[in-house]
């Protein structure tokens, strides 16, 4: 399953403002729009590509600058199943430090205007937090609650990770609540964060490229390609089922998705070619059609009942200094979610 994805962080080295707009490219090489508009295009060429987007607080203010026309058609990719709405928060939020309260707020306002805009179809039903550092059990109940398919993180622990891998345990289902199964979601690690493999990050803001010209004295198709079988080999011993999902983008990713689409078009197309010998069958694909093609399979999944927390990255790293940084921040925070409620 080929996931082409981006990650866009709602304010992060620049302010959400310069994010959008591409200013202050000197901090950071990132304008959403030109993402939204490139990745938009780029599926209207051909039916048989895949798109998701996160993050609503974008999309929002991409959508309200948008003519007639172009609305009816993105609608229709999102019908089609083409561009997935996943996760549809606002903003992809913090699971230690935010009050339960905010997150609900947080993603009822990006899922309300989804779901306004774009009807059944464009409402959110698999979450995706890759890049929160650590995971709460009472999120995931959260998002049981909503009604939500399933959930896919991108940072646990690496010990944890480790042995995962090792005991194709990176699914399972996540008992987060009480009540049963009102309280259960499948729950997936994703294999390498949310990033692609090494030697196939096709972007403006990365190096590699599929160079598949014989004549060309560069020509490298056949060592990525090899290279590509030993990566999804060793994805798949990780897992229990005989899906595997590669994700395809990075931060702020795709502001020419021409050239992450010309490059995974050719991935698909010379491996398909070769999917009697290697038993690999690449395709476009979304986090919802990867879960639906795991649960079709009948895996005998195991099961959790408590965090993800603390997060390490190494050892002796740990993610915990931000649980109590920046008191005066959370507490205006807290409070105006107070007065938010209220209102």
């Amino acid at each position: 399953h080929i996931v082409p994805h981006t990650h866009d962080d709602v304010g992060w080295l620049k302010t959400v403002d310069q994010y959008y707009y591409g200013y202050r490219n000197d901090i950071q090489r990132a304008g959403v729009q030109y993402i939204i508009d490139s990745v938009i295009q780029e599926l209207m060429v051909d039916p048989s590509r895949r798109f998701i987007y996160v993050e609503s607080a974008f999309f929002w203010r991409w959508w309200g600058e948008q003519d007639l026309t172009m609305k009816e058609n993105v609608k229709e990719l999102v019908n089609q199943g083409r561009l997935e709405f996943i996760s549809g928060g606002w903003s992809m939020n913090d699971e230690a430090a935010a009050h339960y309260s905010a997150i609900i707020d947080n993603m009822a306002i990006g899922i309300k205007f989804l779901q306004d805009e774009f009807g059944e179809c464009g409402r959110p039903k698999i979450g995706w937090q890759i890049d929160p550092f650590g995971h709460s059990r009472e999120y995931a109940n959260i998002l049981a609650k909503f009604g939500f398919d399933g959930l896919f993180l991108g940072r646990i622990d690496y010990a944890d990770k480790d042995k995962r891998k090792a005991t194709q345990t990176m699914e399972m289902i996540w008992k987060a609540g009480e009540g049963g199964e009102e309280g259960e979601i499948f729950t997936g690690v994703n294999f390498n964060n949310y990033s692609p493999p090494p030697g196939f990050c096709f972007d403006t803001l990365c190096t590699d490229v599929i160079m598949d010209n014989k004549l060309l004295e560069d020509y490298n198709l056949d060592q990525k390609l090899e290279d590509f079988k030993k990566y999804a080999k060793q994805q798949s011993d990780s897992y229990a089922s005989s899906n595997i999902m590669l994700t395809m983008g990075e931060d702020f990713n795709y502001q020419d998705a021409n050239m992450w689409y010309k490059n995974l078009d050719k991935l698909i197309k010379y491996m398909n070619e070769g999917k009697e010998e290697h038993k690999m069958n690449l395709f476009y694909s979304t986090p919802s059609c990867y879960l639906k093609a795991v649960r079709d399979e009948n895996v005998k999944l195991p099961t959790k009942t408590d965090d993800f927390f603390p997060y390490a990255s190494d050892p002796h790293a740990f993610w915990t200094g931000y649980f109590t940084s920046r008191p005066a921040l959370k507490g205006m925070i807290r409070k105006s979610n107070s007065l938010l409620q209220a209102c």
